[in-house]
């Protein structure tokens, strides 16, 4: 059995770099990036990434995803009418990038909720809308329909083809020069293209390659549409992880109740609007995870530092003393 390692979707988004065995050639300037995606060993998450030019790396995680696939039926839903019928949301955890919640909210002016970190979270959660997104940050998720928004889609569609009392080429040529039609036959192949139950990565990559090629859009194109604060994600050894207890969706500690206190007295010290932290432990081994985004990569960095040492002096830890 051949086993692959250093090149799963986990790996490219925790460590926030291309697989061990990617070449290195960021393509010819001027020509569109060549577009890598990388799944987990069960297919079940996707994560996309390109290298620029000068080898730089880019990272297209869920949030990227979630915000293509968003904005794209959002925009389909508008053209067909049924914007003011079907209600978008998407939805999201505390890993989710500060810089993609606000082009959300500001630039989308799009619905968005914020869950405990877990899948089932977020699928219940998405169920409460018409239409629901929902791609945790690592790149596990899909997109809900509800029965409602399904029998718009297709109401609308069959009313309309029916109204135009057309057939055979007439209406393949109505099809593309009826702006409201196409829209609704968009929608209509798409909702049916999408794999509704979670876990499926591979279906999730065909939606954006549809959507990448329906707009035109290069990789570098798509990543375009916000730029995400640099974040770093760590973890601290305990010796009892149950001793951590969160509130407001993971970010916020209620016990140790010195910890919360601590964790924004460190990210007020930095002093950068930008800069956020938060902790929340395993739910499988005694470890508490660190997460922290800031202006700039050194930043991040030094908060998540000092946020592990925060969590090692005031919630048990044990081993090493982070450095």
């Amino acid at each position: 059995m051949i086993t692959k390692k250093k090149c799963g979707a986990d790996f490219v988004k925790v460590q926030q770099k291309p697989p061990s065995n990617l070449p290195v050639d960021g393509g010819v300037s001027g020509a569109r990036p060549r577009k890598y995606c990388s799944l987990d060993g069960d297919a079940d998450r996707v994560v996309y990434y390109y290298l620029d030019n000068d080898n730089g790396f880019h990272l297209l995680d869920g949030d990227k995803i979630s915000t293509l696939v968003a904005t794209h039926l959002r925009e389909l839903a508008e053209m067909a009418d049924l914007s003011d019928k079907i209600k978008l949301c998407i939805v999201q955890t505390a890993y989710a990038n500060g810089s993609s919640t606000d082009y959300i909210q500001n630039k989308m002016r799009c619905n968005v909720s914020c869950v405990p970190t877990g899948v089932k979270y977020l699928h219940h959660e998405a169920q409460k809308a018409d239409i629901g997104v929902y791609f945790e940050a690592n790149g596990h998720g899909t997109v809900l329909f509800s029965e409602k928004a399904e029998k718009l889609i297709d109401d609308a569609y069959v009313s309309l083809i029916e109204s135009s009392n057309v057939n055979g080429q007439t209406r393949k040529n109505l099809l593309f020069n009826n702006k409201i039609l196409n829209a609704l036959y968009n929608l209509k192949h798409l909702k049916d293209c999408i794999n509704q139950t979670v876990g499926d990565a591979l279906s999730d990559f065909l939606l954006v390659e549809l959507i990448l090629a329906t707009r035109n859009l290069s990789v570098a194109d798509w990543n375009s549409l916000y730029t995400d604060l640099p974040s770093r994600q760590l973890k601290v050894s305990i010796k009892d992880r149950t001793l951590v207890k969160t509130y407001d969706a993971e970010r916020r500690v209620s016990s140790p109740s010195e910890l919360q206190t601590a964790i924004d007295e460190a990210v007020k010290e930095l002093n950068v609007r930008e800069a956020r932290a938060f902790v929340r432990p395993s739910g499988t081994e005694d470890v508490v995870r660190v997460y922290a985004e800031a202006d700039t990569q050194a930043n991040a960095d030094g908060l998540a530092k000092k946020v592990c040492q925060l969590v090692y002096d005031l919630a048990g830890g044990v081993g090493v003393r982070p450095q």
